[in-house]
């Protein structure tokens, strides 16, 4: 895929939120801290003695809800992100992440401009291996606890129980039966409603703390986003920072710090809001027919 059909289709990206009012904002790639998602490694930034520990960004999220907090209320980016470890066919260590905010919002809103930007930049259509998958709103939603009793036989009741006790389990199951039940389908699907355990920053759903209001987005198999209605309580913040460091702790995994000017920002309030993190990569991939990533980068890291 040539560099001149990527240009259009990330410019199209920007045309998409400054058309609804949204400011684009640039955030540090260097910072405090990483986020303390226990399935996320970080690359550390070598420091001077005595100066503050460094890591490159794994998402813009933190320094975006603390604009948020400062009264900017649509804003967006087009940014580098970087996690160790993620190589191969869709992911990268280095690679392009959409992430916005919207404050007021609920949850809603910000599928809906999922689904209407996703639409927009696959003309409503994709096009893969043969295969024609309907990307044109709106688009079909599942529950977590929903998918696992359709394609893995596991009521919900247990799943919640599996990914609260067992989240090995719950993350085999996911890959090898959810996951490719949900690859197989014509149109593109919202898996909504993850256990409460697997919330990250997502707050929990008024009448059900069962599960959070979190979403990720399938067409043709490929997750394009992790989008949350926001946490935006700084001491349920603070304490599931606390147990992911312990989580991190136990496994021998790099503890980082807690970005205590986030949680400052909450604690100093933050409208009712929602956001979402989408990989650009995939996303202009899958608008040229393809999954592969690198096909859709100047220089994929195997190429550096």
């Amino acid at each position: 895929m040539s560099l001149e059909r990527r240009a259009p289709l990330v410019r199209d990206l920007r045309t998409f939120f400054d058309s609804r009012g949204f400011l684009e904002v640039e955030t540090p790639i260097a910072v405090p801290s990483p986020g303390l998602d226990v399935h996320l490694s970080a690359f550390e930034i070598v420091t001077p003695p005595g100066k503050p520990a460094r890591f490159l960004s794994t998402s813009p999220e933190y320094q975006m809800k603390r604009l948020l907090a400062a009264g900017h209320a649509r804003i967006y980016q087009v940014t580098k992100a970087f996690r160790q470890d993620e190589l191969g066919e869709r992911h990268s260590s280095e690679f392009s992440m959409l992430e916005w905010y919207r404050a007021p919002a609920d949850v809603d809103d910000v599928m809906r401009d999922t689904e209407q930007l996703v639409a927009r930049v696959t003309k409503g259509r994709v096009r893969l291996e043969g295969r024609s998958i309907d990307t044109s709103p709106p688009y079909r939603r599942m529950t977590v606890a929903e998918a696992f009793q359709a394609f893995a036989h596991v009521a919900p009741d247990d799943t919640f129980a599996m990914a609260a006790h067992d989240e090995d389990r719950f993350y085999r199951l996911l890959v090898d039966h959810v996951e490719p039940a949900i690859e197989v389908l014509d149109h593109a699907l919202f898996l909504t409603e993850y256990p409460a355990s697997q919330a990250s920053l997502a707050r929990t759903k008024p009448g059900d703390p069962r599960v959070a209001e979190r979403f990720e987005l399938y067409v043709a198999g490929v997750e394009l986003c992790n989008g949350f209605g926001e946490l935006t309580d700084a001491r349920e913040q603070r304490a599931r920072f606390l147990k992911d460091q312990a989580t991190r702790r136990t496994r021998g995994l790099p503890v980082y710090p807690v970005d205590e000017r986030f949680l400052a920002a909450l604690k100093q309030g933050i409208p009712p809001c929602s956001g979402n993190a989408l990989g650009v990569d995939r996303l202009v991939s899958l608008a040229c027919g393809t999954r592969e990533i690198a096909r859709a980068m100047a220089f994929s890291g195997g190429e550096l």
